[in-house]
């Protein structure tokens, strides 16, 4: 929705809007452009009568400033409507969806169009380190979308990315998540499905090859041409990264067998090779040759909240990152375990998703923890479970606290130089970063490893 609302002040719309519990970056972004944010829902915020209410999905029948837009009769609509209306109608849109990878896929893409002097629009649900904004209109015809499966509003339960239409679609994977709208994963593979039929017949499909979810997607139908990708040496796809090291950071380009070129970069993991490889066929898709791509992303800066380095203190790294699935827990710690060695990794995790405030990925919680060697839980109090339930089940250390200070003021204590502190959460995490950062720079004396 702050994406949205960048693109509309760029078209030159009087933009104001109303959310709870803002943060950074996406603060930050509003208040740079001039748009007013008024912190919660009510209807005083539309005594201004708006030419037209755009309604974001977290807002439901009962939430005050709704029922005062439609007793009201105001005009409205929702964030994906509007965007498909007003900006993507007459765009090549490259959409990027999956459970995992679309911001970092979205921000590559983007990044490789805008190195090829193509200056694509895109909105992406995070802020693109190259870019500094999560949204803007750029030239025709290019627009990069992060194409989210999530609902469109209360008045459209169709996912968000049935609207956008694309030329260019990248399916990084699937699983099961949104439990508080799906309720089990083939209700997700139908909304994918109903995506897929959107694709024109000369457009182009990329999927990751062995997704055996993706896989049922597209047996439901497929209209397009479809290359598939893959981060294994052996499989069968038309590209395919060859690790040079152990971390990620080094990989060849092969396109039907054949060496395209070498990313040399600072991501990590063997899941970043993969975006990188649907990013560079989308962008072929639309005229960029592969090595120009592979030029762009050895000049790839990274997302803010992926893996994104907020401070270094007495030999201590600090990582905020935005993981909150199991598969992205895993797959983030593996790249990080890669990278660092036996170097000690303390993991900081809040679970806050909706799936995860539910319960929903209890069973597989405990097991995405194991690259780490030691770990901190925020319980909140509108988890629906108890996260001291799988303590038993980890393989490692594991504390459940309730209060953010407590949580700090342990991390702080069993902290040494050469450690690696990484935060994960989708949401603020009570401003975790900057209070550890301020704490470690306070506690010059921390102990020695050994």
């Amino acid at each position: 929705m702050g994406g949205i609302a960048l693109l509309a002040r760029e078209l030159g719309v009087q933009v104001s809007g109303s959310d709870a519990n803002v943060y950074p970056p996406m603060s930050t972004q509003l208040s740079e452009q001039g748009i007013e944010l008024i912190e919660g829902y009510t209807p005083d915020a539309l005594q201004s009568q708006p030419d037209c209410v755009v309604i974001g999905n977290a807002l439901s029948r009962g939430n005050a400033a709704v029922e005062h837009v439609l007793d009201s009769g105001m005009p409205y609509t929702s964030g994906p409507q509007w965007l498909a209306e007003h900006v993507l109608s007459e765009r090549w849109v490259l959409a990027v969806a999956g459970t995992h990878g679309k911001t970092t896929t979205a921000s590559m893409l983007a990044w490789i169009l805008e190195y090829a002097g193509l200056s694509p629009g895109f909105l992406i649900g995070g802020v693109p380190q190259n870019f500094g904004l999560s949204a803007r209109l750029g030239k025709a015809p290019f627009f990069v979308v992060e194409a989210d499966e999530y609902d469109s509003a209360f008045f459209d339960k169709r996912s968000k990315f049935v609207h956008y239409r694309p030329r260019t679609l990248i399916m990084n994977n699937l699983e099961f998540d949104h439990a508080d709208i799906f309720p089990d994963l083939a209700a997700i593979q139908t909304q994918f499905h109903h995506l897929v039929r959107t694709v024109p017949g000369n457009g182009l499909i990329i999927s990751k090859a062995g997704d055996a979810a993706l896989g049922e997607v597209l047996a439901r139908g497929c209209w397009t041409a479809v290359e598939q990708v893959s981060d294994r040496r052996d499989a069968a796809a038309t590209w395919r990264a060859v690790s040079q090291v152990d971390d990620g950071s080094c990989f060849d380009v092969l396109q039907d067998d054949s060496v395209a070129g070498t990313v040399r970069w600072d991501q990590l993991g063997n899941h970043n090779m993969q975006n990188a490889l649907t990013a560079i066929a989308a962008a072929r898709h639309a005229g960029v040759p592969v090595e120009q791509a592979i030029a762009a992303l050895c000049e790839f800066r990274g997302v803010k909240r992926r893996m994104e380095v907020r401070g270094t203190v007495n030999g201590i790294t600090v990582y905020d990152d935005f993981a909150h699935h199991p598969t992205a827990i895993a797959t983030t710690l593996q790249g990080l375990r890669r990278r660092v060695g036996d170097a000690r990794i303390l993991l900081l995790l809040e679970p806050r998703s909706n799936t995860m405030r539910m319960g929903v990925h209890r069973d597989t919680l405990a097991a995405s923890l194991d690259g780490a060697d030691c770990v901190w839980l925020h319980e909140t109090p509108d988890l629906e479970w108890s996260l001291s339930e799988m303590a038993h089940d980890a393989a490692v250390p594991l504390y459940v606290r309730n209060s953010v200070q407590a949580i700090v003021d342990e991390v702080v204590q069993e902290s040494r130089p050469g450690d690696h502190i990484l935060v994960m959460s989708n949401g603020a995490f009570g401003g975790i970063h900057g209070e550890l950062l301020e704490r470690l720079q306070k506690t010059p004396d921390v102990p020695t490893a050994g």
